[in-house]
C-alpha cells in the first residue's frame, strides 16, 4: 500500500545532490527532534574549479568550505564579487604565517589547535579589524598523524582564548577512519557542552547524518556534492 504521506514525494533520483543532501540532513533532524535549519551545510568546494561550485551557488547554497588559504585566494573573489552573501569556511590546518590572510578571506575558522596559531589569530584579527568566529579542532581519535588539540590540551587552549578575547564558538573533529564516528561524535559534544560552546562542526559525506542526530550544527559535505575531488 502507498502511504498517502509520501505519494507526492520526490524519489531520490530526482533530486539534485544539493537537495538530496539537505533532505537526508532534514530527515536526520527529525529523527533527533531537531531543526533542520539549526544545521549549516558546509559544501567543501577544496579543488573543485569555480564551474562546478556556480550550480550549487545557483541553487542556493551559500557556505563553502575550503582547505588552503591560497586556493580560496585564487579562486573565490570574483565568485564573491558575484554573490557577495556567500560565506567561506577554512576547514583545513592552518599555518600561523598564514593567519593574517586567512582572518581576511575567511568568515569562519575551523582549525585552530595551537597556542602558536592562537597567538597569529589574535594578532590578524588586531591588525585587519575584523573578528572571526573560530572552533577548536580536537584530535578526537588521538592520532598521532592527525592535527588537532588533544582532548587533555583543549581547556587550557580554551583559556588561552577567551583571556585573549578571541571568538571562539564551538569545536571541530574528524573522528578516525574505517571505524564508528558516533563515539567520537558523542564525546565533541559532551565537551562542547562541557566548555559552554554551541558550535560542533563535525560530520563529512559518509556519516553526517550520525553526526546530526548527535548535535552537529556544521556538516562539512564535500564529495556527496561534488563527486571526486579534482
Amino acid at each position: 500500500m502507498i502511504d498517502p504521506d509520501t505519494a507526492d514525494a520526490p524519489l531520490a533520483s530526482d533530486l539534485t545532490p544539493l537537495a538530496a543532501i539537505r533532505a537526508r540532513i532534514a530527515r536526520s533532524a527529525a529523527i533527533a527532534q531537531r531543526k533542520a535549519e539549526d544545521v549549516t551545510l558546509v559544501a567543501v568546494s577544496k579543488t573543485h574549479p569555480a564551474e562546478a561550485i556556480l550550480p550549487l551557488i545557483a541553487e542556493g547554497q551559500r557556505v563553502f568550505g575550503e582547505n588552503r588559504v591560497q586556493e580560496a585566494d585564487a579562486k573565490w573573489p570574483a565568485l564573491q564579487e558575484a554573490h557577495p552573501d556567500v560565506r567561506l569556511h577554512l576547514i583545513g590546518q592552518l599555518q600561523s604565517n598564514k593567519a593574517q590572510e586567512a582572518v581576511r578571506r575567511f568568515d569562519c575558522i575551523h582549525s585552530l589547535d595551537r597556542p602558536s596559531l592562537l597567538t597569529a589569530l589574535a594578532r590578524a584579527m588586531d591588525r585587519v579589524g575584523r573578528q572571526v568566529p573560530l572552533l577548536v579542532q580536537v584530535n578526537i581519535g588521538a592520532e598521532e598523524q592527525k592535527g588537532g588539540c588533544a582532548v587533555a590540551d583543549l581547556p587550557a587552549l580554551l583559556g588561552e582564548a577567551r583571556a585573549a578575547a578571541l571568538p571562539v564558538i564551538g569545536l571541530m573533529c574528524v573522528p578516525p577512519a574505517g571505524i564508528e564516528a558516533a563515539p567520537f561524535f558523542a564525546l565533541l559534544a559532551k565537551l562542547a557542552d562541557d566548555h559552554g560552546l554551541s558550535a560542533r562542526s563535525m560530520g563529512m559525506s559518509d556519516d553526517f547524518e550520525t553526526a546530526v542526530m548527535l548535535g552537529a550544527t556544521h556538516v562539512r559535505v564535500g564529495s556527496a556534492l561534488f563527486g571526486a575531488r579534482g
